[in-house]
């Protein structure tokens, strides 16, 4: 599972950069291990340390909020990879520029950024499942160098600008005297390595872009937004670091009869008057297949039909959803001689040639003026 970094510096996950900055500075003084004794301290501070180089990262922190984790396997192997906080001058380099110890030069692999693809799928096949087959374009390891970056018969060499270190130092005066400060090379980025001679192919990257096919499997259930992961399948990091994960977000498509709500479909079927009130039989096709449902006499418009497990299969629990079919009864605009002269005969005998009286709850409008006036 992916680390939970908002919950390791106890802010939320909308928090703004300067509550990042604060939450990370107040932890690193509670935990830093020069000022707390507790062997627990140091881990503590390692993980601090970790999600606040992860969060202040806007792509890392981007790859968080997509579910991803940017250093690929939590905090563990992270903290010491990108936290580099050894000591309590570490700190204030983080926050005044100061300088600490040195933290070496840096590894040209870097973990690859997670991808993201859609998929279109009918209703079918996010109902029962689908295997489907992607065309996506990622970066991936470079062939020609396997990663390392460099041309055929050559290597990489040691950076002259900081003799391997991957920092420089420059000394600044202040009112308080010299101030040393250390940044990461501007020539070999840190890395202590500089490549003279670059792949052909990728430039020095360790990586290229290419399209490959992959087949992704949809589980039966999944809803519109879903997103299924595909561990390693996302871009290659820099200098054949390992690569992202990739997510495939599925869109259903708008289907023709049904709309749905979780594991539930609704349809609606518009009958005409007189076959509501005789009673009928719809032939409707479902997900299963044609099925047919009984509409009772005297079937008003507004009703539901429930067909039970005619829905979506639960994607995750036993059992599926149900059908609902709402019923719209027609009432017809246009009747020719005979048949209004019908219509009229069935009112008389019905004796509903006058309008039916509309009654409110608790009796009719006049009644409750009656009663008022007789004090009931």
């Amino acid at each position: 599972m992916a680390t939970d970094y908002y919950g390791t510096l106890g802010v939320g996950s909308n928090a703004t950069p300067e509550e990042l900055k604060r939450a990370y500075k107040k932890l690193a003084m509670q935990h830093h291990p020069d000022r707390n004794p507790d062997p627990t301290a140091q881990e503590r501070f390692k993980q601090v340390a970790t999600a606040y180089e992860v969060l202040s990262d806007p792509q890392k922190r981007q790859i968080v909020d997509l579910g991803g984790d940017p250093l690929g396997n939590g905090g563990g192997a992270g903290a010491g990879q990108y936290s580099g906080f050894g000591g309590f001058g570490d700190i204030m380099d983080a926050f005044f520029g100061g300088s600490g110890a040195s933290r070496g030069p840096r590894s040209r692999a870097r973990a690859g950024a997670d991808a993201l693809i859609r998929l279109d799928l009918d209703l079918v096949e996010t109902a029962f499942g689908a295997t489907k087959e992607l065309t996506v374009e990622t970066a991936v390891l470079c062939t020609a160098c396997t990663g390392a970056g460099t041309a055929p018969g050559t290597h990489p060499q040691t950076c002259t600008t900081c003799n391997g270190a991957g920092e420089v130092q420059s000394v600044q005066r202040s009112f308080l005297g010299q101030v040393m400060t250390k940044r990461a090379c501007p020539v070999c980025a840190g890395v202590g390595q500089v490549i003279p001679d670059p792949c052909p192919q990728c430039g020095g990257d360790g990586r290229v872009r290419t399209r490959r096919s992959l087949s992704v499997k949809v589980p039966a259930g999944v809803e519109d937004g879903m997103r299924i992961r595909l561990s390693d399948q996302g871009e290659v990091g820099p200098g054949g670091g390992p690569p992202g994960d990739l997510y495939v977000e599925i869109r259903e498509r708008d289907h023709d009869i049904f709309t749905r709500e979780g594991a539930d479909l609704h349809c609606r079927v518009s009958l005409p008057m007189t076959a509501a009130a005789l009673g009928t039989t719809l032939s409707l096709t479902t997900l299963d297949g044609e099925q047919e449902i009984e509409v009772r006499p005297g079937t008003q418009s507004g009703s539901i039909l429930t067909l039970r497990a005619a829905g979506v299969p639960k994607l995750r629990a036993a059992g599926r959803g149900h059908l609902y079919v709402h019923v719209e009864v027609l009432t017809p605009t246009r009747l020719d001689p005979e048949q209004e002269e019908i219509l009229r005969k069935l009112a008389a005998l019905r004796d509903e040639e006058r309008p039916v009286s509309t009654k409110a709850e608790g009796g009719g409008l006049f009644s409750r003026v009656r009663d008022a006036f007789n004090g009931r």
